[in-house]
């Protein structure tokens, strides 16, 4: 963990500190090493959430994208389920940061859980993922040349058969720091839509705070919704062209009766 209680407040690990973890209420000590970032251990027990996993370089690089109080958010339900949400931005969504593969029915728990849940997906951690991905999507259909909007067939690699069943929205990180890939709830085990979005973006919808109504983000779905309703509707019938009645001259038979004495 990141952040612990120390004296009721929250605070980061720092060397010769215990602290109270702010799921389970149990004693934590800092781990201040010098191999791995600092972080906070429980002290007779493995972490409290079993959601939780060893947090990599990537992942605390993504969380610090963020401010410090939108970070490691404690969620519960009435029946005293609890897990530590990465981040929760202001406008409620919760971005959980995936480094490691994760199975498909805890990905299904987590986004039963949290309902509002957008994953980031790091997209390096096989090996061959990032290149089946993007011959996938050179090979995918977009709405016009212009579109950064694509549905692609399936399959179309290891990457989109975990994901394209997910019913929360999921961005692909492929290590490039201008661009992400957001796969769309719509996506099954037969067609995915991808969106290519750039991470400043992704990150500013996200940042910024919405002082009344909509959110940034929840704009950008319904876009997105409406992009593949156009996709998927029929392409209109051609009606076939009417010819424009041609009427005849006011003078022409008066001229012909003139012309030939009639």
């Amino acid at each position: 963990m990141k952040f612990s209680l120390v004296s009721g407040q929250r605070q980061l690990a720092q060397p010769n500190l215990s602290g109270i973890c702010p799921s389970c209420g149990r004693t934590t000590h800092a781990k201040c090493g010098e191999l791995k970032a600092w972080h906070w251990a429980h002290q007779t027990m493995r972490d409290c959430d079993s959601w939780w996993e060893k947090e990599t370089e990537w992942h605390l690089d993504w969380k610090d994208q963020f401010p410090a109080d939108w970070q490691e958010i404690v969620h519960h339900t009435e029946d005293g389920e609890r897990h530590i949400a990465d981040v929760k931005t202001h406008d409620g969504w919760v971005l959980e940061f995936q480094h490691s593969i994760i199975r498909p029915e805890e990905r299904r728990s987590r986004e039963a859980f949290y309902q509002a849940l957008i994953w980031v997906v790091d997209g390096k951690t096989r090996q061959r993922d990032e290149a089946k991905f993007l011959s996938a999507w050179a090979n995918g259909v977009p709405r016009n040349r212009l579109s950064s909007k694509r549905r692609i067939n399936l399959p179309g690699g290891a990457l989109l058969r975990d994901w394209a069943g997910s019913t929360a929205h999921v961005f692909f990180d492929f290590g490039d720091k201008r661009t992400l890939w957001w796969l769309f709830p719509a996506s099954d085990d037969v067609r995915a839509y991808v969106f290519q979005i750039s991470r400043e973006e992704f990150l500013r919808i996200h940042r910024e705070i919405s002082a009344h109504g909509e959110s940034k983000f929840d704009s950008l779905v319904q876009n997105f919704t409406a992009f593949i309703a156009d996709y998927e509707s029929p392409p209109p019938v051609p009606q076939p062209r009417k010819l424009k009645e041609i009427s005849p001259h006011p003078n022409r038979t008066s001229m012909i009766r003139k012309k030939f004495r009639l």
